[in-house]
């Protein structure tokens, strides 16, 4: 008759296992049956709840109990092993056991239960819980160094925005310094020109001059708001107001923003900017795809949650565009929410799309408006986006 091998999860020199026993002699029969099965075992044996709870300090690869033990039972054993936190394997083995004991202690934590008078499957047992054990500790692991993995990447994510973020900073304010300044002297210089000549074709040349030169202010400005838009420095409703009147001006959709009536929280620093990406990454893709006529802009401040639903009526979104695999404007919605502690979600139908940013604020913040900003939205000729005048 053909032999197997044990499994590889136990193949080892010998496994040390804890027999809670009080009888010397049922004792000696489990050492037997183990030793006839091939099972090499360093096995010790102890009748206490004091020598129990002693041996858990140590490391053991299986426990096996006796259900009656003199003032201590196998289920009080199987209790005070899992308020250890320990996790090894427990087999329950008594002479009179009932079902109902028996399924009792399997619910509980049990790897088995025996009986005493047929132990012919007690090595397969062991080796099975040990076998089991090792899956299942092996699986946990996996599951932790999954979740590190992803929290290490969630956390690369965040960096990168981050990163980003100060980069644009960086790079808009060098365009308003060094672009802007030099723009904004070359056009002093043509209009100096332009009054100190009297030669129609300079002067020609010169106009020409000046509106290239005002084209590309305008293009720098553009740029650098497009990059940090320097508004925010008002506050976030402020941003708001501006980036729903720019998009109303140039997409001709119409763009209704509500506000709270009152807003007495501080915003958290990076808030108000992750806000305003949100609000500027959902309404530029209302103008490209949405094919919508209506977009409505809510903020509101409820429970110590600053929420920020942008809604439209365009077409809406079908499950391939929210699962494709290049769908990283989405992606980075939510990794950008993620570095505020905030999360995003989004519902589409054939009667539009709905975007909500959740942040939570850090409750006990000092009490003071969003930000100090005008009743009305800022108009063109006004433009606050810039660090200043160029």
């Amino acid at each position: 008759m053909a032999t197997h091998p044990p499994p590889p999860a136990v193949q080892r020199a010998e496994i040390r296992v804890l027999h809670l026993e009080d009888s010397e002699l049922d004792h000696e029969l489990t050492l037997a049956h183990m030793a006839r099965g091939g099972l090499r075992a360093e096995v010790r044996r102890i009748d206490s709840e004091a020598e129990f709870l002693a041996a858990l300090d140590e490391d053991w690869d299986l426990i096996i109990s006796d259900y009656n033990l003199p003032g201590f039972s196998g289920l009080v054993a199987l209790d005070l092993l899992k308020a250890r936190g320990r996790d090894v394997p427990f087999i329950l083995v008594s002479g009179e056991i009932g079902e109902e004991t028996a399924v009792e202690a399997m619910r509980n934590g049990a790897s088995d239960y025996l009986l005493k008078n047929n132990l012919s499957r007690l090595v397969p047992a062991l080796l099975h819980a040990v076998e089991a054990t090792e899956t299942r500790r092996a699986r946990v692991r996996a599951d932790r160094e999954l979740d590190e993995s992803k929290q290490r990447l969630r956390e690369l994510a965040q960096h990168l925005q981050t990163s980003i973020e100060s980069e644009r900073k960086s790079i808009a304010r060098e365009i308003h310094d060094d672009v802007g300044g030099s723009l904004t002297a070359l056009k002093f210089d043509l209009a100096w020109i332009a009054r100190h000549t009297d030669s129609q074709d300079v002067l020609t040349r010169v106009h020409s001059a000046l509106e290239t030169v005002t084209l590309a202010i305008d293009s720098s400005q553009r740029i650098m708001h497009n990059l940090r838009p320097a508004i925010l420095e008002q506050g976030l409703v402020a941003a708001l107001q501006w980036i729903a009147s720019r998009f109303e001006k140039r997409t001709g959709i119409a763009c209704e923003l509500r506000l709270p009536h009152e807003s007495t929280v501080e915003l958290p620093p990076g808030v108000p900017l992750v806000a305003y990406r949100t609000a500027q990454e959902a309404l530029t893709n209302i103008s490209k795809h949405a094919q919508a006529s209506r977009v409505q802009i809510d903020l509101a401040l409820a429970g110590g949650v600053l929420s920020l639903e942008i809604n439209d009526n365009g077409r809406g979104l079908s499950p391939d565009d929210l699962t494709k695999a290049r769908s990283f404007g989405i992606r980075g919605l939510h990794e950008r929410a993620g570095t505020v502690g905030g999360w995003v979600d989004l519902t589409s139908s054939q009667n539009g799309t709905t975007l909500i940013l959740s942040v939570p604020l850090a409750m006990g913040s000092s009490v003071q408006d969003f930000v100090d900003t005008p009743s009305q939205a800022p108009g063109d000729t006004d433009d606050p986006s810039q660090w200043g005048s160029l």
